[in-house]
C-alpha cells in the first residue's frame, strides 16, 4: 500500500511549505526554551534518588541481609527543564544552522533529526516517570531507557526504508510499538504494586501524568501510522510533520507543568 503519492525522485515537500515549517520550528524552538528557562528559575531544590540493591551474598540471599544503596541523586527542576531545553535546541537547530539538511530530509519524506531529538527528550520524559512513581534502580531506569530509544529507532527506521511512491513496510512500525509499551508496563506494574502493599498509594498528580502522558505518546504512533496509510490531510507528509511538532509540544507541556505545579513550585 503506497502512502505518499509523490513520485520517484519528487520533492514530498514544497520549498513554500518548508519555509513555514522553519518558521514554526523557530516559535517552538524560542517557546520551549523560554519555558525550560522557567522551570530552572523559578523550582525548588526537589531531587529523586538514583538506587541499586547490593543482595551482599550469593544468589538467594534473603532480601533483609541486602542493603539499598543510593548512587546519586538529581534535581527534578533539572530534568524537568532538561526535556524542554532538548527539544528548543532541536528546534532552533533545524530553523538556522542545520536547515539546509532539514530541508533535504523533508523533501525525501523524512526527519532524521526529529528522530535523534526524540531518543533524547523522550527517553528523559519516560525515565522521570517513571521516577515519580517510584522506580529508583538505576538497572530498572536504563532498561526502559534502553526499550523506549528502540522504539524511537524503529521510528527513524520507518522513515528511511519507505520511500515516496513506493509500497509502505509495516514491520519497523509494528516492532517499534512492541518496544515502546514495554517501559509504560514497567511502570503500571510499579503502581499496582504500590497500591496493593499501602493504604493510599501514589498521590493523584501521578495518575493524571499516566493517563495523559500515556494518551500523548501513542498520539505519535497514530500520527506515523495516518502518515503511512497515506489518507485525507496526513496525505501531505507536511503536514504529519507539523502535527508531530504539535504533539511534541503538548506532550512536553503537560508532563512540565503536571510535575511543576505538583512537586517543584515554591
Amino acid at each position: 500500500m503506497a502512502s505518499i503519492t509523490a513520485p520517484l525522485n519528487a520533492p514530498v515537500v514544497s520549498d513554500d511549505r518548508i519555509d513555514r515549517l522553519r518558521r514554526f520550528n523557530l516559535v517552538m524552538g524560542v517557546l520551549h526554551l523560554v519555558s525550560g528557562g522557567f522551570m530552572l528559575l523559578v523550582s525548588n531544590d526537589f531531587s529523586l534518588p538514583v538506587t541499586s540493591f547490593a543482595t551482599n551474598g550469593p544468589p538467594g540471599t534473603p532480601l533483609a541481609d541486602g542493603e539499598m544503596v543510593e548512587a546519586f541523586s538529581y534535581p527534578l527542576a533539572v530534568g524537568t527543564a532538561g526535556f524542554l531545553l532538548l527539544s528548543a535546541v532541536a528546534h532552533l537547530f533545524v530553523a538556522t544552522l542545520g536547515f539546509s539538511f532539514y530541508a533535504s530530509e523533508l523533501r525525501a519524506g523524512r526527519n532524521r533529526i526529529r528522530w535523534i531529538e526524540y531518543a533524547a527528550s523522550s527517553t528523559l520524559m519516560i525515565v522521570l516517570i517513571a521516577s515519580v512513581v517510584g522506580i529508583y534502580d538505576a538497572g530498572a531506569l536504563l532498561a526502559i531507557a534502553g526499550a523506549n530509544i528502540a522504539m524511537i529507532l524503529f521510528g527513524w527506521l520507518m522513515e528511511t526504508v519507505n520511500q515516496p511512491g513506493r509500497p509502505v513496510y509495516w514491520s519497523p512500525f509494528w516492532f517499534g510499538c512492541i518496544a515502546g509499551i514495554a517501559p509504560w508496563k514497567a511502570i503500571t506494574a510499579s503502581v499496582w504494586i504500590s497500591v496493593a502493599v499501602a493504604d493510599d498509594g501514589p498521590p493523584g498528580f501521578v495518575y493524571g501524568i499516566l493517563v495523559s502522558i500515556f494518551l500523548a505518546f501513542n498520539c505519535f504512533a497514530l500520527n506515523q501510522w495516518l502518515q503511512y496509510r497515506g489518507k485525507g490531510r496526513w496525505a501531505d507528509y507536511a503536514h504529519g510533520e507539523t502535527v508531530y511538532i504539535w504533539l511534541s509540544l503538548i506532550a512536553k507541556s503537560l508532563l512540565a507543568w503536571q510535575i511543576w505545579g505538583n512537586t517543584l513550585i515554591e
